[in-house]
């Protein structure tokens, strides 16, 4: 007899969130408007920052930091090669060169001094990359870096997090965030770009709504704002924008109930001597986006894909922690990388295993977790 399947992430959604959609869809104002100003505003305040602008997803939102931050031909990026391929991407896209840099391959992050190896006087910023809801110590960072390298932090996975008593979003000279299903909360897509710099916000506003400048000519709202700059159309709806109003509400909630999860793990798994697990920053908050523990294959016959495999026909889903992008066709084809160029990452590509982790998991769905990896020896 088949078990009931433990499903990787499930993102929490309910009547709170159908009812919340109601008024765009009954006023008819269902694009960019007051629900996403109020969301923008709410998103900021829970995060410390001045600015934050609602977009269609992390990527585009990425893609509009380092365009209002000027990168372009020419220009260098340096980024974590262990993360998802929309990071390194989003420098493609303003035609600038992604430099690929190694992870730890126990906390999945890039150090400072591996973002200090790859400098070049070409290079005009840094992405560091909040993995799994772990924040990089960015002020670290930024004490090390010359003062005209800007830092922008990709915090998908981390919002609620904090580092050093800080919420990320803020860190760096800009930020983006994601709302995807798998993350904390959701707006189904969606993204967020936040700042305390006001020309840097001004510059997101104007780029993600076509490159309209409303207050350019300060003319009547009658007429069409001047377009001095190739915009795109990177805006959230106002349907997106009220779930995001209720499921930001419930945030810290969320952080908590997977926090318990990753305790739960922790408590059951400590005894398994081929898993490294991930743990609590000292003097922060782990967002547990998800829950990526390494396999050491040296300790175990099958591997991660095999314990993948056995797990898989236990109906208890799991998936590598994230991407190498250094080994990625595309990559690798174009700028010549090999898998042992970047030590880290490929090994972490190799042995990271993302175990279920969502607020709608039963004790009986940990234990079953816990009891299959045990069983594998």
């Amino acid at each position: 007899m088949s078990q009931t399947l433990i499903p990787l992430a499930v993102p929490e959604l309910g009547e709170e969130e159908w009812q919340a959609v109601r008024e765009p869809l009954f006023s008819g104002w269902v694009v960019q408007g007051p629900k996403t100003l109020a969301f923008e505003k709410a998103f900021a305040q829970e995060h410390g920052v001045s600015h934050a602008l609602a977009t269609t997803s992390c990527t585009t939102a990425l893609h509009l930091a380092l365009l209002a931050l000027g990168i372009g031909p020419g220009d260098e990026v340096i980024v974590p090669s262990f993360t998802w391929v929309a990071t390194a991407n989003a420098v493609l896209y303003c035609g600038a060169t992604p430099i690929l840099a190694d992870v730890d391959p126990v906390s999945f992050l890039t150090t400072p001094e591996e973002f200090l190896k790859r400098l070049t006087p070409r290079t005009k910023a840094v992405v560091p990359v909040h993995l799994f809801g772990l924040c990089v110590d960015v002020m670290a960072l930024r004490a090390v870096l010359p003062p005209d390298v800007r830092i922008v932090e990709d915090a998908a996975c981390a919002a609620g997090g904090q580092v050093q008593g800080q919420s990320p979003g803020g860190l760096g000279d800009v930020a983006a965030f994601s709302f995807h299903p798998r993350k904390s909360i959701t707006t189904g897509e969606g993204g967020m770009v936040t700042t305390n710099d006001d020309a840097l916000a001004s510059k997101v506003a104007i780029l993600r709504n076509h490159g309209l400048n409303p207050a350019a000519g300060k003319q009547p709202p009658h007429y069409m704002p001047p377009v001095d700059d190739l915009g795109y159309n990177y805006r959230m709806t106002d349907i997106q924008a009220a779930v995001g109003l209720v499921q930001l509400g419930k945030l810290n909630r969320f952080i908590d109930t997977r926090a318990a999860g990753a305790r739960r793990y922790a408590e059951g798994l400590a005894g398994i001597n081929w898993l490294t697990l991930p743990s609590e920053p000292q003097g922060g908050r782990h967002a547990w986006q998800a829950y990526v523990v390494s396999v050491d294959p040296s300790l175990t016959p099958v591997g991660r894909d095999g314990i993948m495999d056995l797990l898989a026909a236990q109906g208890i889903q799991t998936r590598p922690g994230t991407q190498a992008v250094h080994m990625l066709g595309y990559y690798a084809d174009r700028f010549g990388y090999r898998p042992e160029d970047l030590p880290g990452a490929q090994a972490a590509a190799a042995n990271s295993m993302a175990l279920p982790l969502h607020t709608r998991m039963s004790d009986d769905d940990y234990s079953r977790v816990i009891a299959a990896l045990k069983d594998i020896g």
